[in-house]
């Protein structure tokens, strides 16, 4: 079955879906209110240098500061002039010139001071109260390369296997690049010509120039290079001959992209369609409802067992069940299939969800080593299609499994969803029970203190129900002691942990 790229392009949001043999892979979305800044570069200046932590602190004229750490400082190739240059007997402030990428050892503040301009480019989004995360080492993505000024370096991705044609893609960028600048081949690049890569390397460094000029000339600190949206994005990263077709819903768009494939892979034109069916293209793909299921917590595996994904501030954990799966034969080969089976959904759900950060898989405990080895080498087998860089560690006896998913951007939970404003985000309110007798002790401890001879209580209605029911002789006791009289008021628009007390006189 093909693979197709499905977009979906509207005024207040974008949807663009990988669709392999018919099912939802990846999701990428993009809110104009809310757009990602991984990929953009800013001129900056230091804030504040943290020896303690081997970071540094960098105002991006963001609402918080950027998030510096010492290995991503690199700063060799970077002219600013804006502090004086270092004299004899002074070693407390280095001009920016005199400062080179961070040998092992190097200290933070050996390598930065406070007030500092540097460019600087955002490698992960903020995510909750955390700003940015940055790095001097920027990189310029194109089609078929990948610029990396700051660093004299030529690498091939890794999922280029042949030896010869990785051998063959280096002489060919070593004879082409300028010196003391470094360049990745990407992954669609196997089959480009030398046109095409000397195309992509005029393209960069022309871009890289023009960086350069906007950072002398704007105030600090300041954007200086946006990185495309969403759609041009992916259709750059993702749209290779693997992609049978590209299907985009909206004329303007579309010209975008058949204009963006044009330049950049003319090969590929002919793969770009326009939608013009009645049919919203996501309810036509049956792509609306995989979406919805995105959000949920628990997944049912086709054995009938399932997985319950829960994220926390630190971590990701991943628990997996038997659920409805019984078994044909015994009950370590039970436990064995329903893990092997999660093993490839906790794969697939990571690379749809974007999960990343560090995860923990708790799978069905399996008293056989030769069982937890082969579950391990599924999961080790099932992420090999993911972009993202994943690290596993072995299963231990207890059926863990620690595992790391390089995270840039926040997963979709976090893009779609927000704390829900009953729990704050918790997962949990107070019990009803739990909320009368609340009420119950404050009113016993005030009435002394407050005026009046009624008390009247504005509740939910699920408390209501159980103070006027179940709780119905405790109120009459409460009501002996403080010589008040109570009366419950049941309020719609109140949440079930909140609650209003209130003293009256007749």
């Amino acid at each position: 079955m093909a693979t197709d790229l499905i977009i979906n392009a509207t005024s207040y949001e974008v949807r663009v879906a990988l669709v392999e043999h018919g099912e939802l892979v990846e999701f990428y979305l993009e809110r104009p209110s809310e757009k990602g800044l991984v990929g953009n570069i800013y001129h900056g200046r230091v804030v504040r240098v943290l020896p303690g932590m081997q970071a540094a602190f960098v105002d991006i004229g963001l609402e918080r500061t950027g998030f510096l750490y010492v290995d991503e400082v690199n700063v060799g190739n970077q002219k600013m002039d804006n502090l004086p240059s270092p004299t004899n007997g002074d070693d407390d402030h280095l001009a920016t010139d005199f400062l080179v990428q961070r040998e092992p050892g190097s200290n933070i503040d050996d390598l930065l001071v406070e007030g500092q301009e540097l460019l600087v480019q955002i490698t992960k989004e903020p995510i909750g109260s955390k700003g940015a995360r940055l790095t001097c080492n920027i990189t310029l993505p194109c089609r078929n390369l990948v610029f990396m000024p700051m660093n004299d370096h030529i690498g091939v991705s890794r999922k280029i296997e042949d030896e010869e044609l990785r051998q063959r893609l280096k002489e060919m960028i070593e004879a082409m690049r300028p010196a003391d600048t470094g360049f990745i081949v990407r992954t669609v690049a196997e089959n480009a010509t030398l046109e095409d890569m000397e195309a992509d390397m005029e393209f960069l460094l022309n871009l890289w120039g023009e960086i350069q000029t906007r950072a002398s000339r704007h105030q600090v600190p300041s954007l200086v290079y946006e990185d495309l949206d969403i759609i041009l994005r992916v259709v750059r990263d993702v749209f290779s001959t693997a992609v049978d077709r590209v299907v985009v819903d909206e004329k303007g768009t579309y010209d975008r992209v058949v204009n963006f494939v044009e330049h950049f892979a003319p090969r590929l034109r002919h793969k770009v369609h326009l939608f013009s069916e009645e049919t919203p293209v996501f309810e036509a793909y049956g792509i609306e409802m995989d979406i919805n299921r995105v959000l949920n917590k628990k997944v049912w595996l086709r054995c009938g067992g399932y997985i319950i994904i829960e994220a926390t501030e630190a971590l990701t954990v991943i628990d997996v069940n038997t659920g409805r799966y019984v078994g044909k034969n015994d009950l370590e080969d039970t436990i064995f299939k329903t893990n092997a089976e999660a093993a490839k959904e906790i794969a697939y759900q990571l690379r749809l969800r974007n999960i990343g950060g560090i995860i923990i898989v708790d799978f069905i405990d399996m008293e056989k080593e030769a069982h937890r080895e082969e579950v391990g080498r599924i999961l080790q087998e099932a992420v090999k299609r993911d972009k993202c860089r994943v690290n596993i560690l072995k299963v231990s006896e207890f059926g863990l499994v620690q595992m790391t998913r390089k995270r840039s951007r926040e997963d979709l939970n976090r893009m779609m969803c927000e704390p829900c404003p009953c729990c704050r985000g918790d997962g949990f309110v107070k019990s009803r029970r739990t909320v009368c007798y609340e009420i119950f002790r404050n009113v016993s401890l005030h009435a002394a203190k407050i005026p009046g001879n009624k008390v009247r209580i504005m509740v939910s209605p699920p408390v209501a129900a159980l103070m006027l029911k179940e709780e119905a002789d405790t109120i009459h006791r409460i009501e002996d002691e403080i010589g008040k009289q109570i009366n419950i008021v049941p309020d719609k628009n109140i949440s079930l942990e909140r609650y209003e007390i209130a003293w009256q006189n007749d």
